[in-house]
C-alpha cells in the first residue's frame, strides 16, 4: 500500500450541478492513484466525521478523496424539517453525477480511476450512478448502506467492484443489504465488522470500515477487471 511522504494537496471547491452549487473538500495526495467521491447518508454532509475519518484512510493509502454536500443549505434546513431530500434518491443521484462530471474534467484528473464511498441513502445513488456511468467508475464502496434502495435492475447493472459493509448488530439492514448483494452480478463482497452498530460507534469498528475501504479501493481502481464476476461473504 501507497504511504506518500509529502503533504498532501487540499483545498475547497464548488461544484456546478445545475442551477446550484455545492460546496466540496478535494484532497489529493502525493502520487494519488485515483479519486473517490463520498456519497454521504440521511441527514449528513461533507462534515461527517464518521466519513472524515475514513477519507483520511484512503489519503493515507495514496488515494485522494472528494468530499461534498448533496444537498445546498437551503434544501439541508428544510430536509431537517421534512426529511424529503434524504430520500430522493433521484436527486442524490443527479448530483453524484454532476459532482462526477465535475472531477474528470479538472486538471489532472482526467484520466484518474474514480471510486464511490456511499453511507445510508448515499449508497443506492452511488450504486444507480455507477450503473449508469458504467466502466467510468472502478469501485464502490457501501457503509451502512441501503443498496436496496437503488433497485434490483440497476444493481444487477453495476460493473464496478462492489463492497458492502455492514454492522454485525444491525439486524434490519443486514438482511437489507444480503438481498442487494444477490442482485449485483459484478464482483462482489459482503463484509460484517462483528458488534459494531448502523453508525458504527463502538469501539475499533469504524477503523475496520477504513481498513477495508482502503483495501478494496487500492486493489480496484487501477485496475479494469476482465475476470468472470466473484463473490464472497464474510
Amino acid at each position: 500500500m501507497n504511504h506518500p511522504t509529502q503533504a498532501p494537496m487540499t483545498g475547497e471547491v464548488r461544484i456546478a450541478c445545475g442551477d446550484v452549487w455545492l460546496p466540496g473538500d478535494l484532497t489529493l495526495p502525493a502520487d494519488f492513484h485515483g479519486l473517490v467521491l463520498f456519497a454521504h447518508g440521511s441527514g449528513s454532509g461533507r462534515h461527517s466525521a464518521r466519513n472524515r475519518q475514513v477519507a483520511q484512510a484512503l489519503q493515507h493509502a495514496g488515494i485522494g478523496t472528494l468530499l461534498f454536500d448533496l444537498l445546498t443549505a437551503q434544501e439541508e434546513q428544510v430536509d431537517v424539517h421534512t426529511r424529503e431530500h434524504r430520500f430522493d434518491i433521484a436527486l442524490l443521484t443527479r448530483r453524484m453525477e454532476a459532482a462526477t462530471a465535475w472531477a474528470v474534467s479538472q486538471p489532472g484528473l482526467q484520466q484518474a480511476p474514480i471510486g464511490y464511498f456511499g453511507a445510508s441513502t448515499g449508497s443506492a445513488a452511488a450504486l444507480i450512478a455507477a450503473a449508469r456511468l458504467g466502466r467510468r467508475i472502478a469501485a464502490v464502496v457501501s457503509r451502512g448502506g441501503r443498496p436496496d434502495l437503488a433497485g434490483p435492475v440497476v444493481l444487477a447493472a453495476v460493473t464496478a467492484p462492489t463492497l458492502l459493509i455492514v454492522g454485525g448488530a444491525d439486524r434490519e439492514v443486514i438482511t437489507l443489504n444480503e438481498q442487494a448483494f444477490a442482485q449485483l452480478r459484478c464482483n462482489k463482497q459482503l463484509a460484517i465488522v462483528p458488534g459494531a452498530t448502523h453508525l458504527f460507534e463502538e469501539h475499533g469498528t469504524l477503523e475496520q470500515v477504513a481498513e477495508l475501504a482502503a483495501a478494496w479501493f487500492t486493489a480496484h481502481l487501477t485496475q479494469r477487471e476482465n475476470d468472470e464476476p466473484t463473490e464472497h461473504a464474510s
